[in-house]
């Protein structure tokens, strides 16, 4: 039997699968001597006929191992590239070498660039010099916006009233009232997160001290911590929070919801109904009463202002520290008294409000009611309300006949 010379010391045969970027996939047998340039030229043999015809072709494609993601070298054999039997081969077209842009387009970019450009402020000066001079004063802007908070609150004061009477006509009003009263006393406000408060009392702070600091400090475990740690040798540690709840209050709200929750009797049904709506009215508005930021309160207090100053001007600015302290330091207009005098009812202003069917129909839900309590005394809760599908459409109507009203 006759056997070629060159079969006997042929070289091992790796089967290739080799895939090309359109989604081709085919099988490839070669032995493993054979160069990625031969193993590159069958490649297009068998995916783009007739293109060696060409003789930059070849060069203009390179074959990649998926695996590793390695360029395999045209001059090196299969083997020295260590692709192995069944190994998966890309084929690639070579990306054209960028080319240098011309300095025509250069100089043209670059002029376009520079007419884009923001004028400087020589050039706006230059452009405005025959504009007429007009000077905005900010602090009228300021006082203007300051104007606007306390229209709203004077309109929230007036609609309140109105909203009583409203109210105090639904014969369902005191069942309405106490379970709003009811609502108000599971306000998350004064709640302590339990788990935060374990964690403080497990570390050996008391907890008196651990919930003092974890209201100071927003519920933060962490800040409460080191809060006390500050604070452990400070004398006035266990004080009360200033602007706090006395402890008498909640008495003397469970004595008025004991009275209030005492029904009219047959004799005197209607005198009593409209008492006890009345003393439940009052609970609620002591349970929305303003509650002062304690942070705030104690950096005005240290700059030598007293507590009740301090209170009213962060009531006054919606507990922002920053014009608590301007209004301290200026002259404290609005005084808190004006903060609860109510809009002239004979105003077009107030009447185009309640002319408007959506006001009308929100100053009949006791909810709208407990919402403009609560903006009232917090403004800062505004965002909440604005976002209650029962109240929010409300506020939009207001806020929407308050502002055409200024513009005309």
């Amino acid at each position: 039997m006759f056997v070629q010379e060159e079969k006997i010391f042929a070289g091992k045969v790796l089967r290739l699968h080799v895939c090309t970027m359109e989604g081709a996939e085919w099988l490839e047998e070669v032995p493993e001597d054979t160069t990625v340039e031969k193993l590159k030229e069958r490649c297009l043999k068998h995916c783009l006929p007739g293109s060696l015809e060409d003789p930059k072709t070849v060069t203009h494609h390179k074959l990649i191992h998926a695996t590793s993601e390695k360029v395999l070298t045209d001059t090196k054999t299969v083997l020295e590239e260590n692709i192995q039997d069944r190994d998966v081969l890309l084929l690639v077209k070579k990306r054209a070498p960028m080319l240098l842009p011309k300095m025509s387009d250069v100089v043209a970019e670059e002029k376009r660039k520079q007419e884009q450009k923001a004028p400087d402020k020589d050039a706006i000066l230059k452009a405005t010099a025959n504009l007429p001079a007009r000077s905005v004063d900010r602090s009228v802007t300021h006082h203007n916006m300051r104007d606007f908070q306390t229209e709203l609150r004077k309109i929230l004061v007036s609609l309140i009233e109105v909203a009583q009477k409203l109210l105090a006509l639904n014969p369902d009003a005191v069942e309405l009232f106490k379970k709003a009263n009811a609502m108000l006393d599971e306000d998350e406000e004064d709640r302590v997160d339990e788990i935060a408060l374990r964690q403080l009392t497990e570390m050996g702070f008391p907890e008196s001290r651990a919930v003092k600091a974890l209201r100071l400090n927003h519920m933060s475990v962490t800040q409460a911590m080191e809060w006390l740690i500050e604070h452990a040798d400070d004398p006035s540690v266990d004080a009360p929070l200033p602007g706090s709840v006395p402890a008498e209050a909640p008495a003397e709200g469970a004595a008025s919801s004991a009275e209030a929750a005492a029904g009219p009797s047959s004799e005197e049904g209607g005198e009593e109904a409209k008492d006890e709506l009345t003393e439940i009215f009052k609970k609620i508005r002591r349970k929305r009463e303003f509650r002062p930021d304690p942070r705030a309160v104690i950096a005005l207090m240290e700059m030598g202002f007293d507590e009740k100053e301090v209170v009213d001007a962060l009531r006054v600015n919606n507990n922002q520290q920053n014009a608590a302290c301007e209004w301290l330091l200026g002259d404290r207009k609005p005084s808190p008294e004006d903060l609860d005098k109510g809009i002239d009812t004979n105003s077009p202003l107030f009447q185009a409000i309640l002319e408007n069917p959506v006001v009308q129909l929100g100053l009949t839900n006791p909810k709208t009611l407990l919402a403009f309590e609560d903006m009232l005394e917090n403004p800062l809760n505004s965002t909440q309300w604005m976002n209650d599908p029962e109240t929010g459409p409300v506020m939009l109507q207001i806020s929407r006949i308050f502002q055409t009203l200024n513009r005309t």
